[in-house]
């Protein structure tokens, strides 16, 4: 659904004075809002981390695999 779509789709809920005291979405359109700021979140993560990886993976902070593979479980 696009971000027109979800706007059409809210409901607002009037209060006694007539004015809109709150706003109603169904289930489907409340979790894909949450997806979509999960996803700008993500991507607020991955942009702010650019500078640093691109400084090479020792001054970023990388980990060997070889040194941490057996915390992971992995063979």
């Amino acid at each position: 659904m696009s971000a027109l779509g979800v706007l059409q789709s809210v409901q607002f809920v009037i209060g006694t004075d007539g004015h809109p005291t709150a706003v109603q979405i169904d289930i489907k359109t409340w979790n894909l809002l949450l997806d979509w700021l999960e996803d700008n979140e993500d991507r607020a993560l991955v942009k702010a981390a650019i500078p640093k990886l691109r400084s090479g993976p020792e001054k970023a902070g990388a980990l060997r695999w070889e040194e941490i593979r057996a915390e992971w479980g992995a063979s």
